[in-house]
Order: C-alpha cells, then sequence, then structure tokens
C-alpha cells in the first residue's frame, strides 16, 4: 500500500489541494543571500562548491533556515552531468559556464558507465541534507534535460540562436539521437541516485525548449523527458516528477497530458487562463515573474494575488516563472512568504 505523504510539497504533486499553498523558488540558494557570497568568497570555484558536500549541503539549507521554504533543492548544476560524462566544464566569473565543445565525430569519447561514480559527492550532499532538514520540508533533486544540456554540450556555453545545436540536429539527427539518448540513460540513473541518497521529488529543467518548433519540441523536449520520467518511476514509482519546458507555449498542454509527469512548472509568459486548464490534467508550479519580487511592494502583492486566485483553488505549488536573479532583496522573499501563506483560508 502507498503510504500518504505529509509533507505539503509532496501532497500537491499527489494531486491534492493544500492551504496555504507550498512555495519553493528556483535558484532560491544564491547569490541574492548575503550567506551565500560570504561563502562563496572562501569556498573556490563553483564546480568545487558543487562536488564539496560540506558546502553544497550549507548551500542547500540557508534558504530554509532563513525563510523556511515547504521544499529545499538541491545545489548543484545541471552541467555535472556532462562533467560526469567526460567532457572539460568549467565556470568563469562574469561569463558563466565554458565546455569544451563536442561534434558528432567526438561523440564516442563520453561515457555513462562513469556518470554515477563521479558525481558521488552530489548524492553525498543529498544525504546530508535529507538528515538536517526539518520535518516538514521537502528535498528536491533536478537534473537538465536533454535537449538544453546538449545544447550547451554542442554551443560550448549558452547560446542566442543555438545554431549549431540545431545544426547537427537538422543535419545529422540520428547522431543528435544518439546524443539525446545517452543523456535520456545518464540522466535517469543520475536522477535515480538522487532518489536512493534521499531526495523526495524530482524536477528536470528545460531552460532552452522555447527555442524549439512544434516538432523539434516533440522529438528533442517532449520524447526525452517523457523517457526519463518513466525510466525513474520504473526505478522509484513513488517519487513525483516536475518538469519545466520554459518556453514552451502552447506545447505545455502536451506536456501536461501525456508526460507521465505529477507537476509541471509554468514560465511567467503562461496565462492564467490556460494555467487552470492544465491544472485539470496535472499539478501545476509558479508563474510569478521574478522582476515582480525584485520591484517588491504593490507589483509583487497583486501579482501573488492574481495567482493564487487562478490557481490555488486546486493541485497548485506557488514558484517563480524562473529563477530569483541576484538582485532580488531577501526581505521581498521573506514579504512573498508572508503573503502566500496569510492568503490562506
Amino acid at each position: 500500500m502507498t503510504q500518504t505523504p505529509t509533507k505539503p510539497l509532496l501532497r500537491a504533486l499527489a494531486g491534492e489541494r493544500v492551504a496555504p499553498a507550498p512555495i519553493w523558488l528556483m535558484r532560491q540558494a544564491g547569490r541574492y543571500l548575503p550567506e551565500y557570497r560570504a561563502l562563496r568568497a572562501k569556498a573556490g570555484g563553483f564546480l568545487d562548491m558543487c562536488f564539496t558536500p560540506e558546502h553544497a549541503t550549507e548551500i542547500t539549507l540557508q534558504p530554509i533556515r532563513r525563510f523556511g521554504f515547504d521544499a529545499a533543492i538541491l545545489f548543484s548544476d545541471i552541467l555535472v552531468v556532462p562533467w560526469a560524462l567526460g567532457q572539460r566544464v568549467r565556470f568563469e566569473e562574469g561569463r558563466g559556464p565554458v565546455l569544451e565543445p563536442i561534434a558528432p565525430e567526438t561523440l564516442e569519447r563520453l561515457e555513462r558507465q562513469a556518470v554515477v561514480e563521479r558525481l558521488r559527492p552530489v548524492f553525498e550532499t543529498v544525504r546530508q541534507v535529507r538528515v538536517q532538514l526539518p520535518p516538514h520540508t521537502a528535498l528536491i533533486g533536478f537534473a537538465g534535460a536533454p535537449w538544453t544540456v546538449a545544447s550547451y554540450m554542442i554551443e560550448g556555453g549558452g547560446s542566442k540562436e543555438f545554431l549549431k545545436a540545431k545544426r547537427w540536429a537538422l543535419g545529422d539527427p540520428d547522431r543528435f539521437e544518439a546524443l539525446i539518448e545517452l543523456l535520456v540513460e545518464a540522466t535517469v540513473d543520475y536522477l535515480s541516485a538522487q532518489v536512493e541518497a534521499g531526495a523526495e521529488a524530482l524536477q528536470l529543467f528545460d531552460s532552452w525548449a522555447g527555442v524549439l518548433s512544434e516538432s523539434e519540441l516533440e522529438r528533442w523536449s517532449f520524447a526525452p523527458l517523457k523517457r526519463i520520467v518513466e525510466g525513474v518511476k520504473a526505478r522509484h514509482p513513488e517519487v513525483p516528477v516536475i518538469l519545466f519546458p520554459r518556453g514552451a507555449g502552447l506545447g505545455y498542454a502536451r506536456f501536461a497530458k501525456a508526460s507521465g509527469a505529477d507537476g509541471l512548472s509554468l514560465d511567467t509568459t503562461v496565462p492564467l487562463s490556460f494555467a487552470v486548464a492544465l491544472q485539470q490534467e496535472v499539478t501545476v508550479q509558479g508563474n510569478l515573474d521574478p522582476a515582480a519580487l525584485v520591484a517588491g511592494g504593490r507589483a509583487l502583492e497583486e501579482g501573488v494575488d492574481r495567482i493564487l486566485e487562478a490557481l490555488g483553488h486546486g493541485p497548485f505549488i506557488f514558484n517563480l516563472g524562473h529563477g530569483v536573479v541576484p538582485e532580488t532583496p531577501p526581505e521581498h522573499v521573506a514579504a512573498l512568504i508572508e503573503r502566500v501563506r496569510r492568503a490562506a483560508p
């Protein structure tokens, strides 16, 4: 018999209306917090922090101690999977991730078998966080979606046009499919190991889904994510999975109805009337504009109230439409949480 979850976030992902709505924020641990900046100044490079369990655990817990969110999300990065596959990855201050680009002819150099072993520090972080969380706080593990991770691997970093990735996908779809399938398998292994270490829910970030055409979205975003959901649930059927295909537009309906996910995170552009329709199929999560959190005051209050009025009557998790930005005043985050929790009947 499946045990009924008691943590608010897990109850919402099981399809229950929870009041007040559970709340956590993407990038809730990060540069807007002075305690994070203080640790970053003495902890070395970004990947060093991700792979040092004591540092990653402390960063994961910082927003929980300060704000009391209903969920902690593991402090790590989506690009640890390419690193574990054998690709060179580094982070440069002011530039972000820099990768040694891969090409069809170098695809065979990547090694799936090493992923779980090389990422053991991440799993140790999960274990350490889980035992330190308050009883009502859920722990979310995560990974990048294959399309988004592949685009970084091919482009060598972020991109505006994604021409290299799209050229490969359109010009050599068989070998691009081989890369996507490798990432599907590696991601299932990675997420499953996070669950075994203590993660209670999982989120997959397809940050660049919005650059794909309808047919490309189906092949390179929806289908791989569906396979990951199936693969994880074959091993851990009790663990809920949230998908975030940012920028998918009307394509969100396909993810809601047919992906097998328990939750769907919505970007800021998704109309609330459309989100209500999606909520008939899946727990929805979102979708306050991060800029409203920076602005605070009336803009923040009205944004929160509109979302709660539209989505608070069904299975729902309050979040942003993307991540917290560094300019965000911490006191605005505290005001957001107070507004969400005060709105409960």
